[in-house]
């Protein structure tokens, strides 16, 4: 069995990867690998709270590895600090580091040459999957993911908080991809095949900061006390 860190954004690409590596049947996903915001404590581009993050991890019965990055962040210390991670992984017995990405050619480049040497193999499970037959899949099979983000030079900010589904994509406008893969929004994921039991979250207020509308989403109180 390979042992596996996964990329984990807290979105659907991440969980559909989780499930794809656990169908393989030849991989062991060890960790759930996470940069958050010190400044806010959330993750990077998607604003998801650390206490969903911790929600997610339960119910997927998968460890955090959380990277802290300070704010703002260059690429300098971004890069430090995952170096750092890469031979943490190595030390444990990790062979590989598992992406949610799915056809930006130049995403993926970046990837490979920052694993290159380290020891460790890059992983994408989603990779070239159309992603409109790919979206509705994730939806039927019960992923269950709620809009966080929108790029407000892509997509309107009303698609903030919304319920990941199919009227969704049958809303989307068609210089939209269906999976969100250039940006245009970002997803937090509360259930699917992935989990043991729902993350319930609530839909929060909607905050515009920057050219970025984010839905800021919490925890119920339910899901916060089993999360503990």
């Amino acid at each position: 069995m390979k042992r596996v860190l996964l990329s984990w954004s807290s979105g659907k690409d991440s969980a559909w990867a989780l499930h794809k590596l656990r169908q393989s049947g030849d991989c062991e996903v060890i960790g759930l690998l996470t940069t958050l915001n010190s400044e806010f404590d959330r993750v990077a581009m998607h604003g998801t709270r650390r206490s969903i993050l911790e929600a997610q991890s339960s119910a997927a019965g998968i460890p955090l590895w959380i990277v802290p990055l300070p704010w703002p962040c260059s690429n300098e210390a971004y890069e430090e600090r995952m170096s750092g991670v890469c031979r943490r992984a190595v030390n444990e017995g990790v062979n590989a580091i598992a992406f949610g990405d799915l056809f930006l050619a130049d995403i993926r480049a970046y990837r490979e040459d920052r694993l290159k040497n380290t020891g460790l193999e890059a992983l994408f499970p989603l990779w070239e999957l159309p992603t409109e037959p790919l979206a509705r899949e994730m939806i039927d099979s019960g992923l269950r993911a709620r809009i966080v983000c929108v790029d407000t030079n892509q997509l309107a900010p009303s698609f903030a908080g919304r319920e990941y589904d199919h009227q969704l994509l049958d809303d989307l406008p068609t210089r939209v991809d269906p999976c969100g893969e250039r940006g245009e929004f970002h997803t937090c994921v509360y259930d699917g095949p992935i989990f043991s039991e729902p993350v319930s979250v609530g839909a929060g207020e909607v905050v515009i900061r920057d050219q970025f509308a984010y839905a800021d989403l919490d925890l119920t109180a339910s899901t916060a006390k089993s999360s503990r």
